[in-house]
């Protein structure tokens, strides 16, 4: 079995990749955003933390979240938003393999989930480019401020962004941001 060992540094901010089980497009359905969105503030009451960036596509999410200082429990967090949406969902998988029976899973999410440390300035910005162009790159969207499960658009109005950052509306045309660093952590 791999030896998987994840970075607990507290304060930390920590760009996550979540995937569900066999990539089902679980979140293609808005019904299942708002399950997920009602999960994530039950975390955040219990567990409060910042949401810096998010995206939702149809089978994976992207995150930005800054842990309080002195506590670097995202794995928690992380686990109590799928049994949080697990539970929301009325429709259950008709068979579950024994091993995700015996390690108490359903079949909504894979296992595991990818995480990365942020260690600078240039790498936030780095992660939450590729968080705002996600939906862009796999085709869900022509520009980043159509897709509407993103933080995007707060970004634009925090002054981060432009609003046609990365967009093809009209004639407009653009260079794709250089995500060759990313694209090995990203977990996609």
């Amino acid at each position: 079995m791999p030896d998987y060992r994840r970075y607990y540094t507290p304060g930390a901010t920590v760009f996550l990749t979540i995937v569900t089980e066999q990539r089902r497009p679980l979140f293609a359905d808005p019904t299942n955003v708002e399950h997920l969105r009602s999960a994530l503030r039950i975390v955040l009451q219990e567990w409060p933390f910042d949401i810096a960036a998010a995206v939702v596509l149809h089978d994976h999410m992207h995150f930005l979240w800054t842990l309080p200082a002195g506590d670097s429990a995202y794995s928690k967090r992380v686990g109590r938003m799928k049994a949080k949406f697990t539970s929301a969902l009325e429709a259950t998988v008709a068979s579950v393999s024994k091993s995700r029976v015996k390690h108490r899973e359903s079949e909504v999410w894979q296992r595991r989930f990818w995480e990365h440390t942020i260690r600078d300035d240039d790498d936030f910005k780095g992660h939450l480019d590729y968080v705002h162009y996600n939906p862009v790159k796999h085709g869900l969207a022509r520009c980043p401020h159509e897709w509407p499960y993103s933080s995007f658009n707060k970004w634009v109005r925090l002054g981060e962004y432009d609003g046609n950052w990365c967009c093809r509306c009209g004639d407009r045309t653009f260079k794709v941001p250089d995500f060759s660093k990313i694209q090995d952590i990203a977990g996609e």
